[in-house]
């Protein structure tokens, strides 16, 4: 950087900062939310070549920032997001200069009309959206042979820890995180999507109950178990971005059951004891596929929560797994929810219907065909109209074996508070229940591969699962930058 003291804090100071070590920063005038943006602007300059997380940078970013500092030196702060430099995954609506095309070149000169619910919120509470973030193309949906964080918009998402899987679908916004691209970052989960990335670039994700964040604006894949949610490098950190995002939406009905969660003080659950005297249940079924490394280490992060005064409850029955949950939800779901979207796009967006995205990928086969499109074409053959007794069955199934017979039924039964899992092993039958889950770095693998633990409890839970997941952070310490 051509200025000194901005490139030696950049340079010494600024990565694996905290949200709340900058607000302290800006607040004493150290540093402004403007040479925020500039010094991660050159971070994006320098390391994202190697990485590829970002699809676009917000042009408008600096003089967002400049605004507010500006209001800053005026009113004061708004909150713990104010002059806070985030990204985005590109499947969130942006009425600016950015795009929104779920990484896909069939909509990669789609501007949105307006903001995604998500977005309003991350403005009203000060934060700079410094770009968007690439991600597995239409959130890992269009063929089942593609890559995590592969996109035709934006090709390979690269692990910043190493030539290990970087995670999908939210890969972008985890790696960018993790490289100290971005402060924090946004993703979205329908099943894995926030906490394998999460867990493979050595972060915190927080997936939430579905009906905490709206999902209004968001480019869909299945309306029944799509949330957004957190990425950041601490459990504070992730808590202070999830706190903005939470609301009623009066366009997405479910959030009503966020009321409850607004203006709530999340700050109470950050806890060093919070694991003392809680059950924890561990359900070998969910992880049969796991490698003896990271099931040493898996044993490893037991023997710490015990220490933090957690009681293990081992080999736990929940009745259900992963092979019992209906695929065909997410297929139905995904055409019904798509068209829907699309149909209300920008009236220039050519692309209005899953039948013009098989189409325009087909036309444009040497590009948008290196994996196929077979999970696409399968959802078209279905009529999206969610009347078919394959799906109605499916979600019956779903709800009942993942929630009230699996999840909710066998805590209950065993008097248990949570579920742990190692990495994001068997994070898919907590998602068809729409249940929350925090993962947080624990460790590397000899190779250096990271590796976390993952806590998932019954539905509107978070304060809970934020307790366990901030005392077993301060215990372990787990992350390091690459």
């Amino acid at each position: 950087m051509h200025h000194q003291k901005l490139e030696d804090y950049r340079r010494d100071r600024l990565d694996e900062m905290t949200l709340s070590e900058m607000q302290e920063e800006m607040q004493a005038g150290n540093v402004t939310s403007e040479e925020l943006v500039l010094m991660y602007k050159e971070n994006i300059s320098l390391r994202d070549k190697n990485i590829n997380a970002l699809l676009e940078i917000n042009p408008d970013a600096l003089q967002i920032a400049q605004a507010l500092d500006f209001e800053r030196q005026r009113k004061g702060a708004r909150g713990p997001l104010h002059g806070i430099p985030v990204v985005v995954k590109d499947n969130m609506d942006t009425a600016d200069k950015m795009h929104t095309s779920a990484g896909s070149v069939a909509l990669e000169k789609h501007y949105a009309d307006r903001n995604a619910f998500v977005i309003e919120k991350l403005q009203k509470a000060g934060a700079v959206i410094m770009g968007k973030t690439n991600m597995t193309e239409w959130a890992n949906f269009m063929s089942d042979k593609m890559t995590n964080g592969y996109s035709s918009r934006g090709g390979q998402v690269h692990n910043p820890y190493g030539a290990f899987d970087v995670g999908g679908s939210s890969s972008g916004s985890a790696a960018a995180v993790a490289a100290n691209l971005a402060a924090a970052g946004i993703g979205t989960e329908t099943s894995g999507s926030i906490i394998n990335p999460a867990a493979q670039n050595s972060l915190v994700g927080l997936k939430p109950t579905v009906g905490m964040i709206s999902r209004n604006g968001i480019i869909p894949l299945s309306h029944t178990q799509d949330t957004a949610g957190t990425l950041a490098r601490t459990v504070k950190d992730a808590v202070n971005v999830f706190s903005v995002l939470i609301g009623f939406d009066p366009d997405d009905p479910i959030t009503r059951f966020s009321s409850d969660f607004e203006a709530y003080d999340w700050s109470v659950h950050l806890k060093k004891d919070g694991l003392k005297n809680v059950r924890l249940a561990v359900t070998p079924e969910l992880f049969k596929e796991i490698s003896d490394e990271q099931m040493e280490l898996f044993e490893q992060a037991k023997m710490k929560l015990k220490e933090c005064g957690a009681e293990i409850i081992e080999n736990v029955d929940l009745g259900s797994n992963q092979e019992d949950l209906g695929f065909a939800v997410l297929l139905h779901e995904f055409k019904a929810d798509l068209n829907a979207y699309l149909a209300r796009t920008n009236s220039m967006n050519p692309i209005r219907s899953m039948d013009d995205i098989i189409a325009f990928n087909s036309e444009n086969s040497d590009k948008m065909l290196k994996f196929g499109q077979n999970l696409l074409e399968q959802a078209n053959l279905l009529t999206g109209m969610l009347t078919e007794r394959e799906y109605v069955e499916a979600l019956e199934r779903n709800r009942f074996l993942a929630a009230e017979q699996g999840i909710n039924a066998t805590l209950k039964e065993i008097g248990a508070d949570a579920i742990i899992l190692p990495q994001d092993f068997g994070c898919n039958v907590g998602a068809a229940a729409g249940f929350p889950a925090i993962t947080v770095p624990f460790g590397f693998t000899e190779t250096k591969e990271p590796f976390g633990i993952t806590f998932t409890g019954m539905a509107f839970s978070e304060p809970k699962m934020i307790e366990y997941a901030f005392a077993f952070e301060q215990a372990t310490k787990g992350r390091k930058k690459p």
